[in-house]
C-alpha cells in the first residue's frame, strides 16, 4: 500500500518562509518522479512544482519561479517543497503526489498516489 505523508504546512505571514515536507512509503522511492500541487477553495488544482526520479530535473509554475524549491532525498523516501516569501496568493491545500515512472511532469494524469494535503494559509 502505497502512503504519501505531507507535513509542514500551517498559518504564516506575508513574507515568511515555510518548508513543506512528504514522505513515502509503499513503493520504491527512488525509481519514481514526484511532484507538488495546490487547491485554493473554488479553484482547480494546480501543478506547483515536480521533480524527477534522479532530483537533476525539476519544474516549477511560473508563480513560485524564484521563491520556491523542490527537492528530494532518496534515502530518506522524501520530497521538500521550500516556499520563501509566502503571499496570501499561496494559501491553498497542498498536496504530493507520486508520477507514473522516474519523469516529471505538470500534468494531472501523470499522477498516480497522492497525500492528503496539508494546509498553508498566509496572512497579509
Amino acid at each position: 500500500q502505497v502512503q504519501l505523508v505531507e507535513s509542514g504546512g500551517g498559518l504564516m505571514q506575508a513574507g515568511e518562509s515555510s518548508r513543506l515536507s512528504c514522505v513515502v512509503s509503499g513503493r520504491s522511492f527512488s525509481n519514481y518522479g514526484m511532484g507538488w500541487w495546490r487547491q485554493a477553495p473554488g479553484k482547480e488544482r494546480e501543478i506547483v512544482a515536480s521533480i524527477s526520479a534522479s532530483g537533476e530535473t525539476t519544474y516549477l509554475t511560473d508563480s513560485v519561479k524564484g521563491r520556491f524549491t523542490i527537492s528530494r532525498d532518496n534515502r530518506k523516501n522524501t520530497v521538500y517543497l521550500q516556499m520563501n516569501s509566502l503571499t496570501p496568493e499561496d494559501t491553498a491545500a497542498y498536496y504530493c503526489a507520486t508520477t507514473r515512472g522516474s519523469w516529471m511532469t505538470s500534468a494531472i494524469e501523470g499522477y498516480e498516489f497522492w497525500g492528503q494535503g496539508t494546509q498553508v494559509t498566509v496572512s497579509s
